[in-house]
């Protein structure tokens, strides 16, 4: 379909060449590596063993193979291995000096088991009234370089905050310890430094009410009366292993332990032919500055998906509770850093959603003609600490995709003084505040309209003067402005004559003899507003545009480098892209950055309604009249 891998149905008993490791392959990796290499648990760890995706130009179904990023905690030195698959044949093994791999699941318990238990930190807390250890949680999170202290240069280090329980069952994040922060050795784990400043002025912590459960804040529940969805002649999709079909659309689902849900080779069926619309589609970064000087924040900006993996923290559905209908769940396989396989129930969930009506016309000799529409929906929910983001790809019957993300969860919150105003957050509780801070996504669209060879041009509006031809000024025209170059291809939004990107197939022609395209609607775009020689800023320079386009490269997958992790410059999209490449009828891939600019509120207290986000790709031209015109009525 949009490369050269096999399109007919998958042999029996065969992994296709893009679905994910199973729990046999991943277990066949870590052995190949500890058999000829020595990648001996607990002196190593396994940070991620993913599938090499095959090479998008790849002439044909190629061997399937797997990397694995693993260091030695003695030294701190991290390699990378090629294990060839289903035989476990070592083909590769290189060193990665000076890289620093993603954080672990595991390194984040026994820090915290480590924390809890050492005497240091249990006597900072009894100083400030906090004896019984099994309510705290210790937090550890990762570091820039540039923020690193000179003494601890070189180490897997991370630093950590530090939260109790008002009860065993109660909410951590409703207490911080404000100005207590442990810095972890994580190869030795081991405390090197208990930071330990008392705000000024604020020894006594805050009364808070920060519980969410019922049985805990005593609140009456509102009378909600139950609804049931039901579809008793079953769904309309399909799915045959990893193979999903809907309403012309067809795609495979995939899922990895950095980006979590992936989707590829996704199409949709027009005229009896399966035309290409995307080759892959997936989060390929996430970035979380937060905006607040204080002790307790300046070291707070997080890379979830290259620093932890949206695919570790990907959390099990349930129904009724996340989705609602007939669904179809799928499994997902990821890994510990022992590199055994950790199977996630229910990781992605399937189905579909009525939304409303898709399109109707009421005539007076005609009558109403209407059509309901519905929607395909691919999901997953991720947690990551204090917070959840919840994922959805939906698909709809006239040809456009629609990327949605919902951010719920609790705030990052600190005490402070009587009489004073925190200048960077919101008061949200008694003496508390929430910093505000911002969500960056990074949505990598490697789109192939009709084929690869893609132009992006950039569409703007703009009212034409008043004239002899225009006397009362209503003119509105377009400017498509072709991107011809990387440079060119770094793009910001612009409200002001509603910017948007089209993707477009010179060499295919519509019924209408012009070229079919697909078009990228922006939604939830907005500029970093910090300053360029800001750490947060220089390791992740993909937050300085809306979108960058660059020329299709296999390798090129993470815009701030493949190891966020301590890192001080982004080695991505800045380095990529001043190139200048041309992008001009080529293979390209789009990198939309949105997200959430929160500006925290206390009705965000103490747990988030969510704060929904989302951008569209729509057919411009890509079909000759609406598709969506062979829906049948309802019933």
């Amino acid at each position: 379909m949009t490369s050269g891998l096999h399109d007919g149905p998958d042999a029996p008993g065969t992994p296709y060449p893009l679905d994910p490791l199973s729990a046999g392959e991943i277990r066949v990796v870590a052995g190949a590596l500890r058999r000829d290499r020595g990648v001996e648990p607990p002196g190593w760890r396994f940070a991620a063993i993913d599938l090499v995706e095959p090479a998008k130009a790849a002439a044909g179904p190629p061997g399937r193979e797997a990397a694995a990023v693993c260091w030695n905690r003695a030294d701190g030195q991290a390699y990378r291995g090629h294990v060839s698959l289903p035989g476990g044949a070592v083909t590769g093994w290189e060193h990665l000096p000076g890289v620093q791999p993603n954080m672990t699941v595991d390194e984040w318990h026994e820090c915290d088991a480590m924390l809890r238990a050492h005497p240091l930190l249990t006597g900072a807390l009894a100083r400030r009234g906090i004896t019984d250890m099994s309510l705290v949680l210790t937090d550890v999170w990762a570091y820039g370089a540039a923020l690193v202290p000179e003494r601890y240069r070189g180490l897997r280090i991370g630093w950590a905050d530090v939260w109790h329980r008002g009860s065993e069952d109660g909410n951590p994040y409703a207490h911080s310890v404000s100005g207590l922060h442990p810095i972890v050795d994580l190869n030795r784990m081991q405390l090197l430094e208990l930071e330990d400043v008392l705000p000024d002025g604020a020894a006594e912590p805050p009364g808070v009410m920060g519980e969410y459960l019922p049985k805990l804040t005593g609140m009456p529940l509102r009378e909600v009366k139950p609804l049931q969805l039901s579809q008793p002649d079953g769904v309309s999709f399909t799915l045959e292993g990893r193979v999903l079909r809907w309403q012309n659309w067809e795609l495979r689902v995939g899922f990895n332990h950095r980006e979590g849900l992936v989707l590829h080779q996704v199409g949709f069926r027009d005229g009896g032919r399966l035309r290409p619309v995307a080759h892959r589609l997936s989060f390929a970064e996430m970035v979380v500055p937060y905006r607040d000087p204080a002790p307790d924040h300046y070291r707070r900006t997080a890379f979830d998906i290259g620093e932890w993996g949206l695919g570790f923290m990907t959390t099990s559905l349930e129904l009724g509770c996340d989705c609602l209908g007939e669904i179809t769940y799928l499994d997902a396989v990821v890994h510990d850093s022992r590199g055994e396989p950790v199977t996630i129930p229910n990781a992605i969930c399937i189905h579909e959603e009525d939304n409303g009506i898709g399109w109707k016309h009421v005539d007076d000799r005609a009558g109403s003609e209407s059509r309901r529409a519905r929607r395909l929906v691919i999901s997953f929910h991720v947690t990551v600490a204090n917070y959840e983001y919840l994922v959805y790809w939906r698909f709809y019957q006239d040809g456009s995709i629609e990327c949605e993300v919902r951010a719920t969860g609790i705030m990052v919150t600190s005490y402070f003084p009587d009489g004073r105003k925190p200048p960077y957050g919101t008061l949200v509780d008694q003496r508390t505040y929430a910093p505000f801070h911002q969500h960056f996504i990074v949505a990598r669209l490697d789109l192939d309209v009709d084929g690869p060879a893609n132009t992006v041009y950039a569409s703007q509006s703009e009212p034409a003067a008043a004239g002899r031809d225009d006397p009362y000024g209503l003119g509105l025209t377009i400017r498509d402005t072709p991107l011809r170059t990387e440079t060119a291809g770094r793009q910001d939004y612009d409200w002001a004559v509603q910017r948007f990107w089209k993707v477009v197939n010179h060499g295919v022609r519509n019924g209408l003899g012009t070229p079919v395209a697909y078009k990228l609607v922006p939604g939830a775009a907005f500029p970093p507003m910090i300053d360029r020689t800001s750490p947060a800023f220089r390791r992740a320079e993909v937050i300085g545009h809306t979108l960058w386009v660059t020329p299709h490269r296999d390798d090129e997958r993470w815009p701030c480098g493949e190891f966020p992790n301590l890192s001080e410059q982004d080695p991505g999209l800045p380095r990529w892209t001043a190139q200048d490449r041309p992008i001009e009828d080529t293979d390209v891939v789009l990198w939309y950055v949105f997200g959430i600019h929160h500006i925290t509120r206390p009705e965000d207290w103490p747990v988030m309604p969510v704060d929904t986000v989302s951008f569209w790709l729509k057919p411009f031209g890509f079909f000759d009249r609406n598709p969506a015109l062979d829906v049948p009525p309802a019933h």
